[in-house]
């Protein structure tokens, strides 16, 4: 690892009141969250509308985890204003030799960010308490300082097991969310997060370096990306520019690779400060950032209910069997019922489930059916009426679904999730659907469908 200037060069011989120098504000981790559903049943609010700072939803999930949603392990994490603040700033940097690390980074009452440049020598920045700021950290770890356990996403909303954790690309203390407690509650994302003994310990290989002012800044091993959008989420967005976010909070273009010890350029321009909408992957899963305003615009879980039911009333009929469609209730998941309505992805014709029809084209999945109504061969899916709320951009009708893999939901939401590329891998990017991180496919990656009234 190549450090820019000379080791002497990177601190003052001497402790360094970083009081008045320090721009940002970062925090510690205690007290768990509340569940965007409910209250956590140790967490004291005595306000009689606690203030929200926003919601934290990992797509792929479509509303609940695979087993369920339990604890701090969920699919949807609301972040509450604390009883007590529990953040912490940046106070003194030391520069100090190795054999004194040890003793420094002992004291657990006493946060502190550790850099270590060589087996020699390590700057140590110590962090005070803010009363201004909430903090909650995110990351693998089920570690009691992790107020949101995230596992590895994949395709069709089956989270890694237990088993599947040691092999896991996200940090075990993958970032940390910093909300100031006063209006107008400016919510901003870190990497990394603080351990057990309070310490965020950054090694000789990661990367590192000297600010211009004189301060330590650096990445964790697999980063943490960011990309807000522009437009407005709820209005007409579109997809912004994925930055990578520092230990302390600075914007950098990301690095040629996920893992490349090289660090991008620093973008002067853009902040760390998080936005309705806004992106966050921790390599491995991507979570999405809702604020309260942002929230009152998509529809809550009566509303989808109460829209599965006017579709339901309308009668959809198959155009061929002539049988009546009804979408199954929101409980019921992956489950298909016999009056399904199914669809051809490649024209939006809906269906009832027929088993005839495959057509084994060259190069095919071999598992390709005809339209009986359009002759369009393609994939022939179950519909799916997209469960989770926060994924929506508004409340208007499902009229359109995602291709290949049949989730429902508003024009609006389709459009936009099937122009936004999301992180796979080192350095490659794809659309996906929301609701169940499947890659998307076909021109627009989703399609409008195509009923049949009754006849009568």
């Amino acid at each position: 690892m190549v450090l820019e200037g000379s080791s002497e060069a990177l601190c003052p011989p001497s402790s360094l009141d970083l009081r008045q120098s320090c721009k940002k504000t970062t925090s510690s981790s205690s007290s768990p969250l509340v569940p965007a559903s409910q209250h956590h049943d140790n967490l004291i609010i005595n306000d009689k509308d606690p203030v929200k700072y926003g919601e934290l939803i990992v797509l792929g999930y479509n509303g609940s985890l695979a087993n369920g949603d339990k604890g701090r392990r969920r699919s949807r994490l609301a972040l509450y204003k604390r009883p007590k603040a529990n953040g912490v700033k940046p106070d003194v940097i030391h520069n100090i030799s190795t054999p004194l690390v040890s003793k420094a980074l002992s004291n657990k009452s006493q946060h502190s960010i550790s850099y270590t440049l060589s087996r020699s020598h390590s700057v140590i920045v110590e962090y005070t308490h803010d009363t201004n700021t909430d903090m909650f950290q995110i990351g693998r770890s089920t570690e009691s300082m992790i107020d949101f356990v995230v596992t590895d996403t994949s395709p069709n909303s089956q989270g890694a097991n237990e088993g599947q954790s040691a092999q896991s690309t996200i940090s075990r203390y993958a970032c940390r969310i910093i909300c100031e407690r006063n209006p107008p509650y400016t919510t901003r994302i870190y990497a990394a997060g603080f351990d057990s003994s309070k310490n965020i310990f950054l090694g000789e290989r990661a990367a590192k370096w000297r600010t211009s002012d004189g301060l330590m800044d650096g990445l964790t091993t697999n980063g943490v990306l960011v990309m807000h959008p522009t437009g407005g989420f709820s209005d007409d967005p579109s997809p912004g520019v994925w930055r990578e976010i520092s230990v302390c909070g600075n914007v950098y273009a990301l690095r040629e690779t996920r893992s490349a010890q090289q660090r991008g350029k620093l973008v002067e321009n853009e902040s760390n400060t998080l936005q309705d909408g806004s992106l966050i992957d921790l390599c491995g899963a991507t979570l999405l950032w809702r604020t309260p305003e942002g929230l009152r615009r998509t529809p809550t879980l009566k509303q989808l209910e109460s829209l599965r039911q006017e579709m339901n009333a309308a009668r959809p009929q198959c155009p061929v069997g002539f049988n009546t469609l009804a979408f199954p209730s929101l409980a019921q998941r992956e489950i298909v019922d016999k009056k399904q309505p199914w669809v051809y992805v490649n024209c939006g014709h809906v269906h009832g489930y027929h088993n005839w029809g495959f057509r084994k084209e060259k190069g095919g999945s071999g598992n390709e059916r005809e339209c009986p109504m359009c002759r369009r061969v393609g994939p022939y899916v179950p519909l799916w009426l997209g469960c989770e709320g926060g994924l929506y951009l508004d409340a208007g009708q499902p009229t359109h679904a995602f291709c290949p893999c049949g989730h429902v939901c508003s024009e609006k939401t389709a459009k936009c999730w099937s122009q936004i590329p999301l992180p796979h891998g080192t350095h490659a990017f794809h659309a996906a659907c929301p609701f169940c991180g499947t890659w998307l496919t076909g021109e627009q990656g989703y399609i409008k469908l195509i009923f049949q009234g009754p006849v009568d």
